[in-house]
């Protein structure tokens, strides 16, 4: 019997509405495919096994736990920050030099986020 851990990937979907949802997850084999269809469409991977091991507990289809919430939501945003993308609303400019006036049509939760 070997020692070796199995690989283990999985995928989270993001909408931008609702919060992220497990959608796919594998071991070895599963897990090497999973990972290779990521880099096919040059989606960012971030390696954390310990988090992987906690998300590989969600059933396909399940939202990730609230107490997870802020975790996902930086690798979301460093991914997206990759790929030179930013959420609808979000602005680089200085807090001080920055227009507050609220715009519904440009809050945050207001659109997809493709």
């Amino acid at each position: 019997m070997s020692g070796k851990t199995p690989r283990q990937a999985i995928a989270l979907s993001y909408d931008g509405q609702q919060a992220p949802t497990l959608s796919a997850k594998g071991d070895d084999a599963l897990a090497e495919a999973i990972l290779e269809l990521a880099r096919q469409h040059e989606v960012p991977i971030y390696e954390n096994a310990e988090l992987v091991s906690l998300l590989a507990r969600l059933e396909l289809g399940e939202q990730i736990p609230e107490a997870l919430y802020l975790t996902i939501a930086e690798i979301i945003a460093f991914a997206w920050q990759l790929r030179g993308k930013v959420p609808v609303g979000f602005s680089d400019v200085p807090a001080g030099e920055r227009d507050i006036t609220p715009n519904p049509a440009r809050l945050p939760f207001g659109n997809s986020i493709e």
